[in-house]
């Protein structure tokens, strides 16, 4: 098994699809709490391209146009750093800022973080879902998360293919937040690791220190521990995947609107939070009907 995924060709033409970073590129606009990156084409194009909706989830070969066996990595902290840069889900053209909390622009207090960490486009944990091994909590309203253990520094807006080897699921104040565990398809070390039990066999104690990272990231903030389900244990690359198509449906379900009109029955709050996230992007997003199936894993 060597972790190829297969994808429907079809679709990929639609001119707001970009398969990966070879026709972006990235703007660094205002300072502070109003500094954005925004990707636009590098051709010369002023909209903004959103790397949650117009960067497809499979990676494309720029040369033969073709799918590959990789997924889209966006990358939005660095590894060896600690600024805490995200996108924006609820700006229109889903730029990547700092995150604040009443008017203080934040960081890791815990200190740099040892590995990439970003997402994956077209995904979306929905908060109105309870995954069957998440302890009874829902989505936390944000994409996938992911854990690149490349050796690569890769920059915050850049979008790299990687190989998905698993995923551990975080409980993070009474929301699922599942963390998928990646390598750059370039690395080095790719070759070597194809599953989960690979870094453990390969790179002992990565996965350990990743649990750790996200166990206590929150405790110098005044915060309690981090939970996780599925008794800590970081789940293979065919359950990982089985999560990434599950959030690619949900993502589908919250761009085209199904969603919102799905949940007129729950609770205000939910309904208000999804409303916002689902109008805030579809002010800037057409989808078709041919470009937003899952992909077939």
């Amino acid at each position: 098994m060597d972790g190829t995924y297969e994808m429907p060709v079809k679709g990929m033409e639609r001119k707001s699809s970009h398969g990966s970073n070879s026709s972006l590129h990235l703007l660094h606009e205002g300072e502070g709490l109003n500094y954005r990156m925004t990707t636009v084409d590098k051709d010369g194009g002023k909209k903004p391209i959103s790397l949650w909706h117009d960067l497809t989830l499979v990676h494309v070969d720029p040369a033969t146009k073709k799918p590959t066996p990789y997924l889209n990595f966006v990358c939005e902290i660095p590894k060896f750093s600690r600024k805490k840069y995200e996108i924006a889900t609820d700006e229109v053209g889903n730029p990547i800022k700092q995150d604040e909390k009443k008017g203080v622009l934040r960081e890791f207090k815990k200190g740099d973080i040892f590995f990439n960490y970003g997402c994956l486009p077209r995904t979306w944990e929905d908060p109105t879902f309870i995954h069957p091994d998440a302890d009874g909590t829902c989505g936390d309203n944000d994409p996938v998360d992911v854990c690149d253990i490349g050796l690569k520094v890769v920059k915050p807006g850049d979008v790299r293919p990687v190989k998905v080897l698993g995923v551990i699921c975080m409980i993070d104040e009474g929301e699922t937040d599942w963390k998928v565990v990646a390598i750059d398809a370039e690395d080095k070390w790719a070759p070597f690791l194809n599953d989960i039990n690979d870094v453990e066999e390969q790179l002992p104690g990565t996965l350990e220190a990743i649990r750790e990272w996200f166990r206590t990231y929150k405790i110098p903030d005044g915060k309690p521990p981090n939970k996780f389900g599925l008794d800590e244990k970081f789940m293979n690359k065919s359950y990982a995947l089985d999560i990434i198509k599950e959030c690619n449906h949900a993502w589908k379900e919250l761009i085209t609107g199904e969603k919102e009109r799905k949940i007129s029955h729950m609770d205000e709050g939910v309904q208000k939070l999804v409303r916002k996230l689902s109008k805030s992007n579809l002010l800037s997003l057409a989808v078709e009907d041919s470009d937003d199936e899952a992909p077939a894993f």
